[in-house]
């Protein structure tokens, strides 16, 4: 996305494995220059105060506190920077307490990258629109803020393919995007058949979602294995859980 110029990006997350996934997809997919991880927040506030960044991935629970707390802190109202909101606190105290504070977009773990990626081309929008547009009409600001307004009906899934299910299958792969999948891993993760699972497998391949490789054994047939599209060229030195 090299027509939106550079900004600066600040990950909240005591996971340092988590944190390094969050900077290489976003490094890799968008114009954005991660400036720091913290893992606490007192950390954070450090970072914050030394590099102004305009947007910040925030985990809930840290060692040292709550990242809803940062959300409400004066530094973080005198910043012009965004958060999006990712954490594990799926409860409605806590998301409607970030929503009242100003997050941006509030994102359950365990993180879709699909998810993620939604999100943040949805604030490079917004921040590019700020910067050009001096007037709106209805439309174009129900769009912008992804109001009730701007949805449109979504496509049909390919026969076959139920979005409930979909989801789960994607959910495997997000969980653990370094690593290598079979088709009876998949299955056994996910509760479904076999013959339903390659069927899902498939429809992802097709949807560029995941990527498939061949293992060739001495005997047999080769075993087709499957992987985040994204997160291929990083099995190696990230490794699997």
């Amino acid at each position: 996305m090299s027509h939106y110029s550079s900004l600066d990006v600040l990950i909240v997350e005591d996971e340092s494995h988590l944190a390094v996934l969050h900077r290489e997809f976003i490094e890799q997919n968008f114009n954005l220059r991660v400036v720091g991880i913290a893992p606490t927040l007192a950390q954070a506030k450090k970072l914050l105060e030394q590099y102004q960044p305009r947007l910040v991935l925030l985990d809930n629970f840290l060692p040292d506190g709550q990242g809803i707390e940062l959300i409400n802190s004066s530094l973080l109202k005198r910043l012009d920077c965004s958060v999006i909101f990712i954490t594990a606190a799926s409860d409605m105290t806590t998301c409607s307490q970030a929503m009242r504070a100003g997050a941006f977009d509030y994102i359950i773990k365990p993180v879709s990258f699909h998810r993620l990626q939604s999100s943040l081309t949805r604030f490079l929008q917004l921040t590019q629109t700020l910067r050009q547009v001096k007037t709106l009409d209805q439309q174009s600001l129900d769009k912008l803020f992804n109001l009730p307004g701007s949805e449109q009906p979504q496509a049909p899934l390919a026969k076959g393919i139920e979005p409930n299910t979909l989801e789960l299958v994607r959910q495997v792969f997000t969980r653990d995007p370094a690593r290598n999948w079979s088709v009876d891993q998949v299955v056994e993760q996910v509760g479904i058949s076999k013959t339903t699972g390659r069927r899902y497998l498939e429809y992802c391949v097709e949807t560029g979602f995941i990527c498939v490789e061949m293992l060739y054994g001495n005997i047999g047939h080769p075993r087709r294995l499957y992987r985040m599209a994204n997160s291929s060229q990083h099995s190696d030195e990230l490794g699997t859980n």
